[in-house]
């Protein structure tokens, strides 16, 4: 080889030789130059064959190789490319500055802005955007929003607009005018008038009034109060006397003014209703009209009230204007100082009537405590004059007095006596209501006895609608009572018989040894029975009452060897008959006592008194029809409120394209209780048919059988009641449409102050009316009677019906103890099985024993912590009671933490012996 060979051959190797790189040449330009080329060629070919996610993998790959100069090279090329003018200021700005521009946006910007882009769609539907929009106008979100809930606000805020009532300026004037309204010259001339006649309609009637004043006016001092005057001889009381007059005359001036807008021409507004009249009816409605006689038309109304009555506050709020009411406390007042209360409010004046609202049953008033009034006490010298010197405050018969029992004294034969007897001790007229089925405070809104007045006595003291209200409160008031007094009336029982047997045991300890006691433990027990029978009867005379209760109770246990012993009478009656009749008595003693007892003076007595009664019996049994025929059309009409209030317009709303609520939720709450009207209608058709010609011989009972047979309806409402109360509450919380128009149509004079779950109640209650009439219906109806078989059949169907009906509302009951549980025990596991049912909570102490080894009696034992045992009947809950409290307040909660659940087969009793530490129960 020569030396150009070699030389050659080496300059090529060197042209070849790489850096970092088998396939880039080092020192030969262009070929690292081609080959490049070639690999950038290759890498955009792999790049365009790649998904989006490893395009965006690949570049974040190469941007972190990148050094600053070389980002910024890109960063220049982006900003070359693009203007920054044009970015968007939500991709830049951070968002909490986005979003403080976005507030400044009223809702329909925003709902604009938001189909902009997707960036500025997320933004526009914060809620921190919409909240205080929404709260401004006091739409309040019902729920709180779930995490992962998106524009709950906004579509709140779109909900609550679209349910709102808006009319178009065309639309407003249509119905309300516009202001500045020009009048046309005839409305104009009858305008004035009407105006000049209703001033001369006025001065004449006070002209003709003071006329009639000047003539009766005392001789004196120009018509005041004199009379007054002369009996006190204080001159202080003239300025008093003078400011009673001024007030009568101003309420005389208002009652003509009342007369004389009655007598002008109606002239009806813009809105179709009276314009004046209604006007002046409305601000002047504590002026009661009377127009019998103008000689007492100015006597006033009294009203008593007992505080017995429950929520007595919202019935004094309900009392008419210019009524004189006195409430009087129920214990603690005699009937003495009862008659000085109501002599200081009248202030010697006479009252046109006088109520008294009190508590009472159908044979008696329960005046004040201890003193229960009935037929029995009337004529005893107290009540006799408190009954007396009543009356003398009260105007005459002739007159148009009366005195108004707020006690359903008419509903039974002894309160219509005992109200006949008031009427003619008295001489003044005393009326009461008849209500039969209708329970608690009820019977005040039924019919009432005596001759019709021109309203009823409930309107003449009381505003209907608050009363309505009143009723209604009370109705809720002792339904929580009742149940209050089911779940303590077990505590009570025991707590009395406690005390009754220590105070046995005092008496007995006191004055008897210990022999003695074990030798009479019967007549311990007998005595502390006598006790317990003494509370529940709260008698007054109670030494009387536990003698004749010994007396009965001793009875009891030689009733049977009295009748075997006969009387001297039975025996010398027997030994004067002949042999034959003899033998006959010896055989049958029972029938020889009956018939013998027809020589009974008495005997006489008990048939005209059995006469009597079935004399009686048929207007007692129309009388009973009358107040179920009644009754029943009162509840017709509040399913008719249902139907009229709710249903029509949600139906309208819905065929309208404004709906309220869907066509599903509308039949879910109320189809059952449209199929129970349309089933009660037609019962209602059938006792108005069977009643237009009533005699003592038709019968109802068939009606009766006839609605048992289609009871199903309301075993579909009873079954579908928690579905639908749970539909109502979730369309309450999701629909602020169906709020609102809930909130419209609630408590109202329409629905008679109830809400609609309050009217839903209904059904359940009818049916113990139904129960009480039909027992009322029996009672009176002849065992000959043919209706008296079908009424029997009737009341056992309903009753049975009835007792249905309260085991459904037992189990309701049940399940919600089991969910109260498992909601205040914190930890509990599933408690809601079938059949499982509470029987009693327990509140116990964790002892610990110091010394084990020690005799029992002598042990001590410490504290450790505080359980409560929950036993149902098939297990035993046990949980940790603690005790949290509140600031600023008394109060405190207990609050539970679950430990453990034993089956009760599998719990291993121990009796222990007593200590101070472990009592046995009594």
């Amino acid at each position: 080889m020569s030396a150009g060979d070699s030389s050659r051959k080496t300059l090529e190797m060197e042209c070849f030789h790489t850096r970092f790189s088998a396939w880039t040449p080092f020192s030969n330009k262009s070929l690292n130059r081609q080959l490049f080329q070639e690999r950038v060629a290759l890498i955009s070919h792999w790049f365009d064959l790649w998904t989006s996610k490893q395009r965006q993998e690949f570049l974040f790959t190469i941007f972190l190789r990148c050094t600053k100069s070389q980002l910024r090279f890109v960063q220049d090329w982006f900003s070359e490319k693009t203007q920054v003018a044009k970015v968007d200021f939500s991709t830049v700005l951070p968002r909490f500055i986005s979003l403080y521009i976005f507030s400044f946006l009223n809702p329909k910007d925003l709902c604009a802005s938001a189909q902009v882009s997707w960036p500025w769609k997320f933004l526009t539907e914060q809620d921190c955007l919409w909240m205080p929009k929404c709260i401004r106008f006091g739409w309040f979100l019902p729920y709180t929003p779930a995490d992962n809930e998106y524009g709950a606000w906004k579509h709140h805020y779109i909900a609550c607009v679209s349910s709102l009532d808006w009319l178009i300026p065309r639309e407003a004037t249509a119905i309300y005018g516009t202001l500045n309204e020009p009048k046309t010259e005839d409305e104009e001339l009858q305008e004035r008038q009407r105006e000049k006649c209703l001033r001369k309609i006025i001065w004449e009637k006070i002209a003709l009034r003071k006329k009639e004043l000047f003539k009766v006016r005392p001789p004196w001092v120009s018509g005041t109060c004199c009379s007054r005057l002369l009996k006190s001889k204080r001159q202080p009381r003239l300025s008093q006397a003078l400011r009673d007059r001024v007030g009568l005359h101003e309420a005389l001036e208002k009652q003509l003014v009342l007369a004389s807008l009655e007598a002008l021409p109606k002239r009806s507004n813009i809105s179709g209703s009276h314009s004046y009249p209604l006007l002046l009816k409305k601000t002047w409605h504590g002026v009661h009209k009377n127009g019998n006689s103008s000689s007492y038309a100015s006597q006033p109304h009294f009203l008593l009230i007992s505080s017995r009555i429950p929520a007595c506050e919202m019935v004094v709020d309900s009392i008419k204007a210019g009524i004189i009411s006195v409430v009087y406390e129920h214990s603690g007042l005699t009937l003495e100082s009862l008659l000085y209360l109501i002599e200081k409010a009248l202030d010697g004046q006479k009252v046109q009537s006088m109520g008294i609202f009190s508590d009472g049953d159908s044979r008696e008033i329960n005046l004040l405590q201890g003193y229960k009034i009935g037929i029995k006490n009337l004529l005893k010298p107290e009540v006799r004059d408190f009954w007396e010197k009543l009356g003398g405050y009260v105007a005459s018969e002739e007159e148009g007095g009366h005195v108004d029992l707020f006690v359903p004294l008419g509903a039974s034969e002894a309160g219509m006596e005992f109200l006949s007897q008031l009427s003619r001790l008295t001489g003044t007229f005393f009326t009461a209501p008849t209500g039969i089925a209708t329970g608690s405070y009820q019977h005040i809104l039924s019919d009432w006895l005596g001759r019709p007045w021109e309203s009823a006595p409930c309107s003449i003291y009381f505003s209907e609608s608050k009363l309505q209200m009143w009723s209604s409160f009370t109705d809720i008031l002792e339904d929580t009572l009742k149940s209050v007094r089911k779940q303590l009336s077990p505590l009570f029982k025991e707590l009395r018989k406690n005390i009754s047997a220590r105070i046995i045991g005092q008496l007995t300890f006191d004055n008897m040894s210990m022999a003695n006691i074990l030798n009479n433990q019967e007549m311990a027990q007998a005595l502390a029975d006598g006790l317990m029978e003494l509370t529940k009867d709260n008698s007054d005379k109670p030494l009387e009452f536990l003698s004749d209760f010994l007396l009965k109770k001793c009875g009891k246990g030689s009733k049977d060897f009295e009748e075997n012993i006969p009387t001297k009478r039975d025996a010398k009656a027997a030994f004067s008959l002949p042999p034959q009749e003899r033998n006959v008595l010896e055989d049958n003693p029972r029938d020889t006592k009956s018939s013998l007892s027809k020589n009974d003076p008495n005997l006489e007595m008990l048939v005209k008194l059995e006469r009597k009664l079935q004399m009686d019996s048929a207007e007692k049994r129309s009388r009973v029809v009358g107040e179920l025929l009644e009754s029943e059309r009162k509840y017709v009409q509040m399913l008719e409120i249902v139907r009229d209030v709710y249903v029509t317009p949600l139906k309208a709303a819905l065929s309208s394209n404004r709906a309220i609520l869907s066509a599903a939720n509308i039949h879910i709450i109320f189809s059952d209780i449209l199929q129970i009207l349309s089933l009660n209608r037609q019962f209602l058709d059938n006792l108005r048919d069977r009643l237009r010609e009533w005699g003592p011989g038709h019968c109802v009972g068939e009606v009766f059988l006839k609605f048992g047979s289609r009871l199903n309806t309301y075993t579909n409402f009873f079954n579908n009641y928690p579905v639908v109360l749970r539909t109502m509450e979730k369309c309450r919380e999701m629909i602020p449409a169906f709020r609102a128009f809930l909130k419209r149509h609630d408590k109202t004079i329409v629905t008679k102050m109830l809400s609609l779950p309050e009217l839903l109640l209904y059904p359940s209650r009818r049916f113990e009316e139904y129960v009480n009439l039909l027992y009322a219906l029996r009672l009176h109806t002849p065992a000959e009677h043919a209706d008296r078989g079908d009424v029997t059949t009737a009341t056992d169907q309903l009753k049975k019906y009835k007792s249905y009906i309260d085991q459904m509302k037992q189990n309701i009951s049940m399940k919600d103890q089991l969910s109260e549980i498992q909601r205040i025990v914190w930890g509990c596991p599933t408690l809601s099985e079938e059949n499982r049912y509470l029987i009693r909570v327990q509140d116990v102490a964790q002892l610990n024993c110091c010394d084990e080894a020690v005799s029992f009696s002598l042990r001590l034992y410490e504290h450790t912590r505080d359980l409560s045992l929950f036993l149902f009947n098939d297990a035993l809950l046990v949980s940790s009671r603690g005790t949290s409290h509140t600031p600023f307040e008394r109060t405190s909660k207990s609050t539970y933490q679950f430990i453990a659940s034993v089956a009760l087969h599998r719990l291993l009793v121990e009796d222990i012996p007593d200590s101070k530490f472990s009592v046995r129960p009594i």
